[in-house]
């Protein structure tokens, strides 16, 4: 029998205590295989989210950053603090309905190429979020917002994935990482405030090892499409496709 794995996971909390206790409560409840560790790091809240958290789940560790420092450096706040094997970045939106985290690790495990993995993401009422994509380009990004077929061809929605492929952009809303790759890379690009940096990360990995959408497993999103619905956070979306791309733009890779 395979001893358990040890996983360490982090959420970044913004003013969304209520659904970050939810998703909590469910990793909690369905990680049973693996060993999981929990991370809250709270960019700002001043919705009660550390008190709430601790109160709630006394074993998970809050970090208090009191500033919004964004998504990537939010999550590499834990990185002095890991341990684990393989680490788990969730959005609060996110829960469980399965053991999710100990089969991917378990994939991670019997596949040592494999870096990055995100499972087959799921909305609510059970549909599949069609997520594994291809690098970014303007083209993409810009005719994708308008035109139903380009969005289809960037999310290579033509493709059955009904098992594990290897992909180039790996979702940020649920993505597992081998914690040695993870530190070696200092986590995520912090230039990055929100967006982009999860393709920015997959580009990185996929230089020492294979980024996969793993359909063995699975979560559901709430997804709220904020860079659809907001002009603040369209205008922090194309701004963070901007660095991507002036990074990126004599890499083929």
């Amino acid at each position: 029998m395979r001893n358990r794995i040890p996983v360490s996971g982090t959420v970044v909390a913004y003013h969304n205590r209520d659904e970050i206790l939810t998703c909590l409560g469910s990793l909690k409840e369905q990680t049973r295989e693996a060993e999981l560790s929990l991370y809250v790091v709270d960019n700002g809240s001043d919705d009660g989210t550390p008190a709430a958290v601790r109160a709630a789940f006394p074993d998970i560790t809050v970090i208090e950053n009191g500033a919004n420092l964004g998504f990537g450096a939010g999550h590499n706040k834990v990185l002095p603090l890991l341990s684990s094997r393989y680490h788990v970045m969730i959005n609060p939106d996110i829960t469980l309905q399965e053991d999710a985290i100990s089969k991917m690790a378990a994939y991670m495990e019997d596949h040592p190429e494999v870096g990055l993995m995100m499972p087959d993401i799921m909305n609510p009422d059970g549909t599949r979020q069609i997520l594994p994509k291809h690098n970014p380009s303007w083209w993409y990004m810009i005719a994708g917002r308008f035109l139903p077929a380009v969005r289809k061809a960037y999310c290579r929605g033509d493709e059955a994935m009904d098992k594990p492929t290897e992909i180039e952009f790996c979702s940020g809303c649920f993505m597992m990482i081998r914690t040695e790759i993870f530190r070696k890379l200092s986590g995520f690009d912090e230039r990055y405030f929100l967006y982009m940096e999860d393709a920015d990360l997959s580009r990185q990995v996929r230089k020492q090892a294979k980024v996969i959408f793993f359909p063995g497993a699975r979560v559901v999103h709430a997804w709220h499409h904020d860079s659809a619905k907001s002009g603040k956070a369209l205008k922090l979306h194309l701004e963070s496709a901007r660095k991507y791309f002036a990074k990126w733009r004599r890499d083929r890779s």
